[in-house]
C-alpha cells in the first residue's frame, strides 16, 4: 500500500484490496452459516485464505460450498461494474479495471492448486472416490506440479520478451505453500482420524450404508486406517485362511488403538483377541 501510494497507484491497490476483502467475506459468510469456527482470515493478492478449526470434520459438501462462495462474489461485482459502465457512473477506465481484476481473481482462484478455491474443490471431488490419506497426497502433489508450471509460464519467453513478475511471485508463493503443506500431511491425517468419532456419529444419526473394508488379519492397523474414506462409515472384515471371515471390527476400534494405544505396528487380528 505504501509503495503504491509513493508510485501513484494507490487507487488500483485499494481497489484490489477491496475486491479481495469481499471475496473473503463470501467464504466467511458461508462458513458462518454452517457454524464453522473461523480463527483467521489472511488477505493475499490473489484472494486470501480462511483459517478454520474444522479440518475433515464437516461434510465435504460444506467445504466445497464454502470454497465456491468466494469466486461467486465476483459475479455480482462484475455485474455491478457493467451496470455502472452502461449508466456512465464514475470513471469508465476505473470500472474497466474493476471488471478486469474481478475476472482475473475469480478465474485464478478456480485453478486446481491449493490453497486456492479450485484446489479445495479438487480435493473435495477426489475424496468422493478414494481414501482420505491418498486424497490429500494427490492434491498436494498436483498443487506442487501446477504451481511449478505457473512459475515456468511466468519466465517462459513470450511475444513481449518480458518476465511476468506478478505471476512469477504468485507461482513461487504457491509452490512454497504446497511444499510446506506436503510436509504437514501426516498432521492433517492425524486430525482426520481424531475427528472420525464425530463424523461417525453424524453419519449414524443421518443413517448411512456401511462401506466394508476386507483385509487380511496380518495387515497392520496403520495400513488399514489409511483406507478410510471421508464421508463413509467403515466396517473392517478380517479374512483368514481359505477366505473365511475371522471377525468384524468397527472403524473406531482401529482409530482408538492407533491414536490412544499407539499400536500402529500391530495387526488387525490382534484387536480380535
Amino acid at each position: 500500500m505504501l509503495l503504491s501510494l509513493a508510485t501513484g497507484h494507490f487507487l488500483e491497490s485499494a481497489t484490489l484490496f477491496g475486491i479481495v476483502f469481499l471475496h473473503e467475506l463470501g467464504h466467511y459468510g458461508a462458513a458462518a452459516a454452517f457454524g464453522w469456527r473461523v480463527r483467521e482470515i489472511r488477505l493475499l493478492p490473489f484472494g486470501g485464505v480462511l483459517i478454520v478449526d474444522e479440518l475433515a470434520s464437516v461434510p465435504s459438501r460444506e467445504e466445497m460450498i464454502v470454497a465456491l462462495a468466494g469466486p461467486l462474489q465476483h459475479i455480482w461485482l462484475i455485474a455491478l461494474g457493467l451496470l455502472c459502465q452502461s449508466l456512465a457512473v464514475g470513471d469508465p477506465e476505473w470500472w474497466q479495471y474493476f471488471i478486469e481484476v474481478n475476472v482475473m481473481i475469480g478465474l485464478f482462484n478456480l485453478l486446481p492448486i491449493l490453497p486456492l478455491d479450485g484446489g479445495k474443490l479438487l480435493q473435495g471431488v477426489i475424496g468422493e472416490w478414494i481414501p482420505y490419506q491418498r486424497t490429500i497426497v494427490y492434491a498436494a502433489w498436483t498443487s506442487m506440479v501446477l504451481s511449478l508450471l505457473v512459475t515456468v509460464w511466468a519466465v517462459w519467453p513470450s511475444g513481449s520478451g518480458h518476465i511476468e513478475m506478478n505471476l512469477l511471485m504468485i507461482g513461487l508463493f504457491l509452490f512454497y505453500q504446497n511444499w510446506v503443506h506436503r510436509k504437514q500431511l501426516p498432521y492433517h491425517f492425524l486430525r482426520f482420524l481424531m475427528n472420525r468419532e464425530k463424523v461417525s456419529e453424524r453419519l449414524a444419526f443421518m443413517g448411512t450404508h456401511a462401506r466394508p473394508i476386507v483385509v487380511s488379519g496380518q495387515r497392520g492397523i496403520g495400513e488399514v486406517v489409511k483406507l478410510f474414506m471421508r464421508e463413509k462409515y467403515h466396517l473392517i472384515y478380517i479374512v483368514g485362511k481359505q477366505g473365511r471371515i475371522q471377525g468384524t471390527l468397527p472403524e473406531q476400534k482401529l482409530v482408538d488403538s492407533y491414536l490412544l494405544d499407539k499400536n500402529r505396528s500391530s495387526t488387525v487380528s490382534d484387536l480380535l483377541t
